[in-house]
């Protein structure tokens, strides 16, 4: 007599929501992880750095049990807890590694979001101002992770790791991140851009007036339009 399917579904759902279960609870804690490491090199900055200029504003600011922000200078990195678990595309080299083929439920991932955008722009409540995707976190249920971003970001993390999720690979990865923030300099919009403008975009302070863009994150996300 066949198995009846309503039992191997029970299976299936039995055992997906236990992996999910298990990643969730591995991507929580990284997400206290990367807060706590934060706080303490906003601490080591400071001590370099405010005996020299004490303008330089430098904080961690807890928004929400799914997110935090970093304040550096003119920057302000977000960073967003993903409370859903995904899969990413079949096409992605993940899914197409030994490491998944070896055991399909590893596909599952939670994810941590980091976004670059001006300080001001929140500061001044300048809604219109964007931000841009500058590294995303990826971790399954044996805490082994990757790390998707731009340039250096990517480079350092770009296949799965081969260990658990450590505080030193957390560390050095904020590093990487203000780094990169802090590296990427204002672009202006060209002026025949910004010679005219709305009234409300004049009470908004968007980024008509000129404001300027990031200029690394700006051609980053320019190239991936068009692909």
């Amino acid at each position: 007599m066949n198995q009846d399917p309503i039992e191997n579904i029970a299976k299936i759902l039995l055992t997906k929501s236990t992996i999910k279960q298990k990643t969730y609870r591995n991507i929580c804690k990284a997400f206290k992880q990367i807060q706590d490491e934060a706080k303490s090199l906003v601490e080591d900055l400071k001590s370099k750095t405010s005996e020299r200029d004490e303008d330089i504003k430098l904080s961690v600011n807890e928004v929400s049990d799914q997110e935090f922000h970093i304040r550096i200078a003119g920057d302000l990195l977000v960073f967003v807890l993903h409370t859903n678990i995904i899969t990413l595309p079949t096409d992605y080299e993940y899914n197409k590694s030994k490491y998944v083929a070896d055991q399909p439920l590893r596909k599952y991932l939670g994810q941590i979001n980091v976004y670059n955008f001006m300080a001001d722009s929140f500061e001044f409540n300048r809604l219109n101002d964007p931000g841009y995707l500058l590294a995303r976190l990826l971790i399954n249920s044996e805490n082994h992770f990757i790390v998707e971003g731009d340039r250096q970001v990517g480079f350092m993390f770009e296949t799965v790791s081969a260990k658990p999720l450590e505080n030193v690979d957390l560390n050095i990865l904020i590093k990487l991140i203000i780094a990169q923030a802090a590296e990427n300099d204002l672009l202006a919009p060209p002026f025949p851009q910004i010679r005219n403008i709305t009234v409300r975009e004049q009470m908004e302070k968007t980024q008509s007036l000129g404001g300027g863009n990031k200029i690394g994150f700006q051609m980053s996300y320019q190239n991936e339009t068009k692909s």
